[in-house]
């Protein structure tokens, strides 16, 4: 798979025909070698994939684009930005992919969706899944970020009815294709997006309100201002709505007797309004 403009953005760009899981193999990678900032692993075809709560991601071959991004934590002069200030990162991968999708769709409503979903409308056309990557010893610590998103998926393709895919919106490219120069688009632009975000956000030491991050996180979010029930790890759920991203960038739900803030868990999106 060609993907010159990608080849020029990304630290590394490692390119498979086929991975069972693109976050797995960069983990494991980065685990043995020291893989520089900014190392991309990439594929048409992902075989394994998990998504956020260990859901399958599955997709026809050549339909989708996985791509799994190694981030090194630290600051500009090498000192590690400690863990408990990374919380914004997954966002930042949102953030990167639901500008990188606005701009090829600019008429098309694209959104983000809490934590780190891309809507195109009410429909979600990428998944953010991120994940922790050990430090050696003598190294530095790391993150990994996942995106799979629906390139030329045709409409009986979807996995489900709630999803879409970039051709359906409208993309230039057909249906059920591979189209490796959308491929290339679209990747190259999230690497872009992506380092700027997570440059600012190490340089101000995890600090999303001095980085500019949690302003546009929030200018992007479409789950802000709606209706939405929360389903919460231990079971319950709760309605309310979604009025803020607090400083750690955790979801601020209004409820009918206090406010519910929000680490972990399910949000469906029920009305505006």
């Amino acid at each position: 798979m060609d993907l010159p403009r990608s080849a020029r953005v990304a630290g590394r760009l490692i390119a498979r025909e086929s991975s069972p899981s693109t976050n797995a193999e960069l983990v494991g990678l980065a685990a043995v070698d020291d893989l520089p900032d900014l190392t991309a692993l990439v594929t048409l075809e992902q075989t394994a994939g998990r998504g956020r709560l260990d859901r399958v991601w599955t997709a026809p071959p050549g339909t989708s684009l996985a791509i799994s991004v190694l981030l090194r934590t630290v600051d500009p002069v090498g000192r590690p930005v400690a863990f408990d200030r990374l919380s914004w990162l997954p966002i930042a991968g949102g953030v990167a992919m639901t500008e990188t999708i606005a701009e090829l769709l600019p008429h098309a409503g694209v959104g983000l969706k809490w934590p780190n979903d891309v809507l195109i409308g009410d429909r979600k056309v990428c998944g953010v899944l991120t994940e922790l990557v050990p430090a050696t010893a003598g190294g530095t610590g790391a993150v990994v970020i996942g995106a799979g998103v629906n390139l030329t998926m045709s409409a009986e393709q979807l996995p489900v009815p709630t999803a879409t895919s970039l051709v359906i919106e409208g993309a230039a490219a057909e249906p059920g294709s591979l189209d490796a120069d959308l491929a290339d688009r679209v990747l190259a632009d999230y690497l872009a997006r992506l380092r700027s975000h997570v440059s600012a956000l190490l340089t101000a030491h995890g600090d999303a309100e001095g980085s500019g991050l949690r302003a546009r996180a929030r200018e992007l979010c479409g789950t802000l201002g709606g209706q939405v029930r929360v389903e919460l790890p231990d079971g319950t759920s709760r309605v309310g709505t979604a009025r803020d991203l607090d400083l750690l960038g955790r979801l601020v739900v209004a409820t009918e007797h206090s406010d519910l803030v929000v680490a972990a868990g399910d949000v469906i999106h029920l009305r505006h309004g």
